[in-house]
């Protein structure tokens, strides 16, 4: 037991350096990476298409690289907002790491790209530990998925600068309790943000957008009191 913990903490490190050193890289070229999280069927891709779009109309130099265990359908469905974008396979690999992002960075991202946004794999466990050298950390949640979301996967929303809640406009007919998801996010995220977003009715798009640039222009992004430990991965869990 010891021996697999210490060789995951190893893994765990070697990718922190690199996605330090990929951040470092992004931002002498003046990108500022978004990485977002969610389960599958959050409606993240519909949601990031319409962020897409939107930032093309406003003349935003954007791009979009998406991770899926196989198929290229969300590429072709991000592609329809005009923005550069770039289907990276898994080949079942349920996460990104920054070495294999890096690679297909290298010879693809535009130049003159301000805004990099990475739609990791549907997974809440495997991406949370990995650093992508991003600057904003987002995590979505539909409520279709229950407010206890939130504690089942403390690691991941305790470590999101963001906390996006999707679909909004089913949460009627969901019976969903946004006042205890609240208070589940802020139990593991004390004061984080929660933007409530719908990719029907448009929602929360524009303000979503807007956190990406406010990042872009140095706004300092929530601190998590939920964090993860450089070299360690060991969580912080006061807040729980």
């Amino acid at each position: 037991m010891c021996r697999s913990v210490d060789v995951r903490q190893a893994v765990l490190a070697k990718n922190d350096g690199l996605a330090a050193g990929l951040r470092a890289d992004l931002s002498r070229r003046g990108v500022t990476a978004v990485n977002l999280m969610s389960s599958p069927g959050s409606g993240k891709t519909e949601l990031l298409g319409q962020v897409l779009r939107l930032a093309v109309q406003d003349g935003v130099r954007v791009a979009a690289l998406t991770a899926d265990l196989a198929t290229e359908n969300d590429a072709q469905r991000l592609a329809r907002s005009g923005a550069p974008v770039k289907q990276l396979l898994t080949g079942g690999l349920c996460h990104l790491e920054a070495d294999r992002l890096r690679g297909h960075l290298d010879d693809w991202l535009p130049d003159g790209t301000e805004l990099l946004f990475l739609e990791n794999v549907g997974n809440l466990v495997c991406p949370a530990a990995y650093d992508l050298g991003e600057t904003l950390r987002v995590v979505l949640m539909a409520v279709t998925e229950g407010e206890d979301k939130p504690l089942k996967y403390p690691t991941a929303f305790g470590t999101a600068h963001l906390v996006v809640l999707t679909k909004t406009d089913l949460a009627d007919a969901a019976g969903f309790d946004e006042a205890a998801f609240r208070d589940h996010i802020h139990r593991v995220n004390p004061g984080v943000e929660v933007l409530r977003t719908s990719a029907r009715s448009g929602e929360g798009t524009r303000s979503l957008l807007d956190r990406a640039l406010g990042a872009r222009s140095g706004v300092p992004p929530h601190r998590p009191v939920l964090a993860v430990r450089p070299h360690t991965h060991s969580v912080v869990t006061d807040a729980l």
